[in-house]
């Protein structure tokens, strides 16, 4: 048997994080196994699905790696596919025609919740002789399709993540509608049978989802059978849980991947960090690994019953290693974005050579490449704004003396390298006869505006190519009288 597994998110909103963890298992386990991993866009909901949202699935699943075998299939284009499946169930006697107004479903429904009684369909159309159907149909009434479901049927399937899971027909809300009100033939199929119908045509052995879907899984099961498929496996993966152990959702601030991208996660790092979300590997100290690594690992005995709390801290650390690691041109190439949509101007070719020694300065204080745009700032700035720590620096008893000696020095070095920025310092120090750290703390408050930051010297190089360390040097002696 090929394994053949399938992602199919729904394009009414941008790419949820909770998808993308189930592609990347699905991902996963497909690679494991050597089979077919399938994405199919269900687009059914007309009124919802957006092609923008369908771009934003596709571009999301390409940024993190997870290359599909097959597809991308839309629901929307297999609609004959769906209406033939519904008029078979028709003609066998397993769905029928449901003429029930919307007010006599309310009605029903108050009374069950009078009675104290969970809500429920209570199949009073499914025995319609042909007469009653033509006198609804007479009233002008539309009907929907339902699928039959025995109260006294119990559902059994092994789970590969929860084991052996067991419901009763009587708990399913009576006979399920497959497909909408429609004045002639089956009308829009829904959800739970069309997703059965597309898994039985791509031949679907495995079906890898969030555990929100196992009470539709006993629903789905009973089609399969109604249609004669093969059942395929199941495995009901945990949801993803805020820090007060809620699913995460948009109230909790981030959740599409598209926003953790223009925050500044690396899709290395965030792929990694899904992986982590629900499964472990079998070495518990290996944490950092790619697609490929986990795909030789991935299993669902690993995977655990029990939501996956989303860990902010744990996500950042890890997309810290991955940028640390990141060569620097790649990383040059990740942040280039970043500077453009904060308005630095820059010649990305001519100037290539000197951004990626700036890269290379702040690469390994970045946690996310969004840092990258703070930390260069003073880079891309004509000037930069004193702190109070800086502006108490270059007030300090010797500062001026020490600045002014400094711009006589780079007199003679227009251009200027290490060794000569380490010989001006030392040359400094001793004209002025103070001590080092008073020269190096008001060369930085001068440079920078403020007394922390990136390593001094190579800044320092940095603004000297761009020729904005003397004018720099200057402003802080005039600020300092």
């Amino acid at each position: 048997m090929t394994v053949r597994v399938r992602i199919a998110p729904s394009p009414t909103g941008n790419l949820h994080i909770g998808t993308a963890r189930t592609a990347v298992f699905n991902w996963l386990f497909a690679r494991h196994h050597g089979g077919k991993f399938i994405l199919r866009i269900e687009d059914t909901d007309l009124e919802r699905s957006r092609p923008e949202y369908t771009d934003n699935i596709l571009e999301g699943l390409r940024w993190l790696g997870l290359n599909w075998d097959e597809g991308p299939f839309f629901q929307s284009q297999r609609l004959d596919l769906y209406k033939e499946a519904v008029e078979k169930l028709l003609d066998r006697g397993l769905a029928y025609r449901c003429y029930t107004t919307s007010e006599e479903l309310e009605a029903l429904r108050e009374a069950q919740k009078a009675r104290g009684e969970a809500p429920r369909y209570d199949n009073r159309h499914r025995n319609l002789t042909p007469e009653q159907r033509a006198a609804f149909e007479a009233e002008g009434r539309s009907s929907v399709i339902r699928f039959k479901i025995e109260d006294g049927r119990e559902i059994i399937w092994n789970d590969l993540v929860r084991g052996k899971m067991s419901w009763r027909g009587s708990d399913l809300g009576g006979d399920m509608v497959i497909a909408r009100a429609s004045e002639e033939g089956s009308g829009q199929p829904l959800y739970n049978f069309v997703v059965v119908v597309d898994d039985i045509d791509m031949q679907i052995t495995h079906v890898i989802r969030g555990e929100d879907h196992i009470a539709n899984t006993a629903k789905q099961i009973l089609l399969y059978e109604a249609m004669g498929a093969k059942i395929p496996e199941f495995s009901h993966t945990p949801l993803i849980l805020n820090s007060e152990g809620r699913k995460l959702s948009k109230r909790d601030g981030v959740t599409s991947i598209s926003e953790f991208q223009q925050m500044g996660f690396t899709a290395e790092g965030l792929v990694n960090y899904m992986t982590l979300l629900g499964w472990s590997p079998p070495d518990s100290t290996q944490e950092i690994f790619t697609l490929e690594t986990a795909a030789k690992e991935f299993g669902f005995e690993r995977v655990n019953k029990a939501g996956a709390k989303f860990d902010w801290d744990k996500l950042d650390w890890l997309n810290s290693q991955y940028i640390h690691k990141t060569p620097v041109d790649k990383l040059t190439d990740l942040l280039i974005p970043y500077w453009q949509a904060a308005g630095y101007k820059f010649d990305g070719g001519r100037e290539r050579p000197w951004l990626e020694q700036l890269v290379t300065l702040i690469s390994q204080s970045l946690t996310r490449l969004v840092d990258g745009v703070a930390q260069s700032q003073l880079f891309f700035s004509d000037t930069v704004e004193f702190s109070e720590e800086g502006s108490t620096q270059l007030k300090q008893e010797g500062s001026n003396a020490v600045l002014e000696a400094i711009v006589t020095a780079l007199e003679n070095q227009p251009q200027l390298s290490e060794a000569a920025a380490q010989e001006i310092i030392k040359q400094v120090v001793k004209e002025q006869k103070v001590k080092k750290g008073l020269v190096m703390r008001s060369l930085r408050a001068a440079l920078t505006g403020d007394v922390h930051g990136p390593d001094l010297i190579q800044s320092w190089l940095l603004l000297n190519q761009i020729g904005l360390d003397q004018p720099r040097l200057n402003r802080a002696i005039t600020e300092a009288k």
